[in-house]
């Protein structure tokens, strides 16, 4: 484990033993959870902002299906007359053309 220095606003200390405190942990429990949680979450939002990316590239390509069709069969699931997704051949499931 390293050791990292932060210099805290007076306000953000108080609320940090107050959290520390609170949780019966110490501020070092504290900090490195709060990090590891906007690291999570950094993490995630880009990979949304990579499959946007990529989105964005198959629709440059032409690569789109109608939102009709998509609703139509986003309709059929759990249906007697469930219909094969858009452009897959494959029921009930998507698939990347």
């Amino acid at each position: 484990m390293s050791v990292t220095t932060v210099r805290l606003q007076a306000e953000v200390e108080q609320h940090l033993e107050a959290i520390a405190s609170r949780l019966n942990r110490s501020k070092g429990w504290v900090i490195n959870r709060a990090l590891s949680e906007y690291i999570e979450k950094q993490q995630l939002e880009e990979g949304r902002w990579r499959q946007t990316l990529e989105a964005m590239e198959s629709a440059v390509q032409g690569k789109m299906m109608d939102a009709g069709e998509v609703h139509d069969w986003l309709a059929s699931w759990g249906t007697e007359d469930a219909r094969d997704a858009p452009g897959s051949g494959q029921r009930n499931g998507f698939t990347r053309t």
